[in-house]
């Protein structure tokens, strides 16, 4: 049998209305998660980390020597110093532009999820690594034929996902929309 609660005052019923309302209109709670996640993730390019707080892989050798090569140097073909501290504090995704990390944004999608990511077309390679040769060879012959793309191994740097703060805040920011509209 079901029970019939009687409220005195509206304060209640009015409290349970508005809540109910939030409920129904999800969009500026995504758009708070959206804020929030994108802008967690744009940091893991700070601290070169991943969602669970590992150290993304070391740029290789040859990745730096490319890099070094946009930096002054001396007359005897050594580094200045100050190229010297820059190459030195290098980390993977913060190339000459550091757009990867700068081009992070979310979206949200219909009434219940919000999705971030990068709009640059190595976004998902950056992610989740790639094989040599695993996106094919290049159009170009050399002397010794095609170049396989990419020419080398590239190790996943996840950058993307959840992180034990960023479901923290999602809670909070759930329980603020909700009990303080």
């Amino acid at each position: 049998m079901p029970q019939i609660i009687e409220l005195p005052d509206r304060s209640g019923l009015d409290y349970l209305h508005a809540l109910v309302e939030r409920g129904q209109n999800l969009q500026p709670l995504l758009k708070e998660i959206g804020e929030d996640q994108a802008e967690e993730t744009k940091q893991r390019f700070a601290t070169a980390t991943d969602p669970d707080g590992n150290a993304w892989a070391p740029n290789s050798a040859l990745t730096l020597a490319n890099y070094s090569a946009l930096f002054a140097r001396k007359k005897d073909g050594s580094l200045t110093k100050r190229s010297a501290e820059k190459l030195a504090g290098k980390k993977p995704g913060t190339g000459e532009t550091r757009m990867l990390g700068t081009t992070i944004n979310y979206q949200v999608h219909g009434d219940d999820a919000v999705g971030v990511g990068s709009p640059m077309v190595y976004a998902g390679t950056f992610h989740y690594g790639a094989k040599s040769g695993e996106f094919g060879f290049g159009m170009y012959a050399t002397r010794n034929g095609s170049f396989p793309i990419p020419w080398g191994d590239i190790p996943a740097r996840r950058f993307l996902g959840m992180s034990q703060t960023g479901r923290e805040n999602v809670v909070s920011l759930v329980r603020s929309y909700f009990l303080e509209g």
